[in-house]
């Protein structure tokens, strides 16, 4: 009885000991922080004290915490993008114009031009649209220019010729690859309106090189060097003179007819067919 007593009073010094050693922990924990949150405090008191003295370090600090304030209110109440705007709108990509925002001229030839190829006519909207704008930067007529692409492709910007010709104007993209550099190189034959683009300028230089359009025409076709053009000219400028009475707001039905070549005239425009690259050499 008495050994069970003795445990007793050594089990309730035991906890009194701990009991003191975990309060005296505690008071020295607390004292720690107090000091430390003192001594932080004092720093940031100092800090205080000398950014308040510099006007400049007080401005900056302001237009910082007012830019992240900003920022974080615009990222809480901006909208999420949709699946489309992420990616990129296709109306950015597309090679389109909407014909109602077109003059009165162009208007009349791109309407006639979507039922004469069957092709949609916002996208020839927007070829009219650039023959006009490089029409006037090169001196050349619109109505050439879109004559000239009916005659070589009939608006089909993938078309491709048997010698290499390609896309709307059938430049030979593989000769005049150094003007297809700007547009990011020679894929860009196949975009509608950089192929348009580049084609005015060769056909700009065939004209100044032949001396008259005629001869310019012949130079384009790649027949520079032969009698017949296989009658070429004949069409473009027939297309052409089409075109010039649309933009007059003349009734020109869609099905009007091209002059047709003769046998000797479609064989010379077939040699002139394979002679176009050694022709295009010629003028680089």
């Amino acid at each position: 009885m008495q050994a069970f007593q003795s445990g007793g009073r050594a089990l309730k010094t035991v906890s009194a000991s701990v009991r003191v050693f975990l309060s005296d922990l505690g008071d020295g924990l607390l004292a720690v922080s107090h000091n430390s949150l003192a001594l932080l405090g004092l720093v940031v008191l100092g800090g205080v004290i000398v950014i308040g003295g510099r006007a400049d370090v007080r401005d900056l600090l302001e237009e910082q915490a007012l830019d992240w304030l900003q920022a974080r209110q615009e990222a809480r109440f901006a909208p999420e993008p949709t699946e489309d705007e992420a990616d990129m709108l296709a109306v950015d990509r597309a090679t389109a114009a909407d014909p109602s925002r077109l003059d009165r001229q162009q208007a009349f030839v791109a309407q006639w031009l979507s039922r004469r190829y069957r092709v949609a006519p916002e996208p020839v909207s927007r070829l009219v649209q650039e023959a006009w704008t490089l029409g006037g930067r090169f001196e050349l007529e619109p109505t050439l220019i879109l004559a000239i692409m009916a005659i070589e492709s009939g608006f089909n910007p993938f078309a491709q010729s048997s010698v290499g010709a390609q896309g709307l104007m059938q430049v030979m993209t593989s000769v005049h690859d150094e003007k297809y550099e700007p547009f990011g190189g020679n894929h860009a034959a196949f975009d509608p309106v950089t192929n348009l683009r580049v084609g005015v300028e060769v056909l700009k230089e065939c004209i100044s090189r032949a001396g008259s359009l005629e001869g310019g025409l012949k130079y384009y076709v790649g027949a520079a060097n032969l009698v017949d053009d296989g009658g070429y000219a004949s069409k473009v400028l027939a297309e052409q003179t089409f075109l010039r009475q649309v933009v007059l707001g003349r009734q020109v039905p869609v099905t009007a007819k091209l002059p047709q070549p003769s046998a000797s005239a479609s064989s010379g425009v077939q040699l002139g067919a394979t002679t176009a690259t050694t022709t295009q050499l010629a003028m680089r």
